[in-house]
């Protein structure tokens, strides 16, 4: 077995060691020299592309369209939503000062001395403040709307404590900003992008999520709603997976951004903003991984199949060269992203350690002896099970074998998901219980003080009023209240 493997510490003896090991093992990020930040390498990379193409597509084909904002923001912007500033006032990096040119002084020392600036600015935390001062401009009558705009960037929010993908001072996402003018348009639109980032969840990273709007206590900064899709991890606990935010006209007040309706009369507009980020790596290592390594949904894997040649002798390389050239242009045609290992200097077992770790679906190994049964072997890294298959017709089977696992880890994580989630009525035994993981179904009082009991009694929080369930009303575990209904509680990330 290969020394990465070996050195992978097991999901059971220590879960959060197991997955920082990954990430730095199957070359996906590793730590940079500026703290709290990481360095995503091109293995990691290629998963967020092909999530940000998808994603791209997705956004598109609702009227969005990209867009890009400055990355520095007058500190005075954020001060004019009060929630908004509060929010993020304790994570921002601010730019105090700048550098001049580098002089002399009397003794013909270099000096390079430093220039306050008039203003500070803030590196951008989150965009709202910037785009609505740039609306302002961009919005005057109702048919300039619906103002429909998303940018693809990098966002600092000064952090503490820092783990690679879910929790970093530095990250990559997306951020969609609208401008409608009604209020049903534009809550509309928010529940659309939702079902977006459900969507997207689902059907390309193979991940169950729940959809719900978040307490008030647990909303965005400056948002009247937040929608939210909850994820689970293999160790109980949920993951924000991406959020959508109803805004009202709170940020159009504050930066003056009205519209003349089709009566001629001013109004202020109508916002959301959505976004989900480098995260989502986070998600898909921790919803379907494993002790050998990653196990990725084919649909976002970097490399889906990888062909491993076996052959002790130059004559009999070329041979299985010869026979894979038309496999690999089958696969091709398919649209399927393929690796053809013949490098020489690695043995056949290091390579299969290797892949394994790195999540590629399907592995397919050809060697002399295959060559005279007309047969290839194929193993599935979702099940890790191997089977021998006939060379005729082998780019039809992988096919269909990628949508199979596909479907598989999905469904092994909506069944993992349904089993850990309950209902629970006595607090006592959810203060038991929720050490071991799992969403509970609990009724609430929708008081901020039941809610602060609970996170600091247990550590969880209220993730979201969930849409999937049938909400009927009862007693607040806690207070002993009546509450309209059951909410998602949960340990997170």
């Amino acid at each position: 077995m290969a020394k990465e493997l070996k050195d992978l510490t097991k999901q059971s003896e220590n879960y959060s060691q197991w997955y920082n090991d990954l990430v730095v093992k199957a070359d996906l990020a590793e730590q940079s020299a500026v703290r709290g930040c990481m360095v995503i390498k091109p293995y990691g990379y290629a998963i967020w592309e092909k999530m940000q193409s998808v994603l791209d597509g997705m956004f598109k084909a609702t009227g969005v369209q990209n867009a890009y904002f400055p990355l520095l923001i007058p500190k005075s912007f954020l001060s004019r939503e009060a929630e908004h500033v509060e929010g993020f006032a304790k994570e921002c990096a601010v730019v105090t000062h700048y550098r001049l040119r580098a002089k002399q002084d009397k003794s013909g020392v270099e000096v390079d001395p430093a220039a306050k600036l008039e203003e500070e600015l803030i590196i951008r935390p989150t965009s709202e403040t910037i785009i609505w001062n740039t609306y302002k401009n961009w919005i005057h009558s109702w048919r300039d709307l619906p103002l429909l705009c998303n940018q693809w960037c990098n966002v600092m929010r000064w952090e503490m404590r820092t783990r690679p993908f879910l929790r970093t001072s530095e990250f990559l996402w997306q951020e969609g900003h609208t401008a409608h003018a009604t209020r049903e348009e534009a809550e509309r639109e928010a529940q659309l992008m939702l079902k977006v980032y459900a969507e997207f969840a689902e059907q390309w990273m193979a991940v169950p999520v729940l959809q719900g709007v978040k307490s008030e206590t647990e909303r965005f900064a400056g948002a009247l709603d937040t929608y939210t899709i909850e994820a689970m991890m293999q160790d109980g606990k949920a993951l924000q997976s991406g959020t959508s935010h109803f805004l009202g006209q709170n940020f159009a007040k504050a930066f003056d951004v009205t519209y003349l309706n089709k009566e001629n009369k001013p109004e202020y507009v109508w916002a959301t903003s959505w976004g989900v980020s480098t995260r989502l790596i986070g998600a898909l290592i921790m919803t379907h991984s494993d002790d050998n390594g990653l196990v990725l949904p084919p649909r976002l894997a970097p490399i889906q199949v990888v062909i491993i040649p076996i052959a002790t002798k130059p004559e009999q390389m070329e041979i299985v060269n010869r026979e894979v050239e038309p496999i690999i242009a089958q696969l091709r045609a398919k649209g399927i992203s393929i690796k053809f290992d013949d490098a020489d200097n690695k043995r056949p077992g290091f390579k299969f350690a290797d892949y394994e770790l790195k999540g590629v679906p399907v592995r397919l190994v050809l060697g002399a002896r295959d060559l005279e049964q007309g047969t290839i072997e194929i193993m599935r890294r979702d099940t890790l099970e191997k089977e021998t298959r006939p060379l005729e017709g082998i780019a039809d089977y992988v096919e269909q074998l990628l949508g199979d696992i596909q479907a598989n880890i999905f469904e092994k994580a909506r069944r993992f998901r349904d089993e850990h989630v309950y209902e629970c009525d006595n607090y006592e035994e959810f203060k038991e219980r929720i050490k071991d993981g799992g969403f509970f179904l609990c009724h609430w009082d929708g008081t901020a003080e039941t809610e602060a009991k609970i996170k600091e009694d247990t550590q969880a929080t209220i993730r979201c009023v969930p849409f999937a369930y049938e909400q009927t009303p009862g007693i607040d575990m806690v207070s002993g209240k009546p509450a309209k209904h059951r909410v998602i509680i949960a340990r997170s990330y």
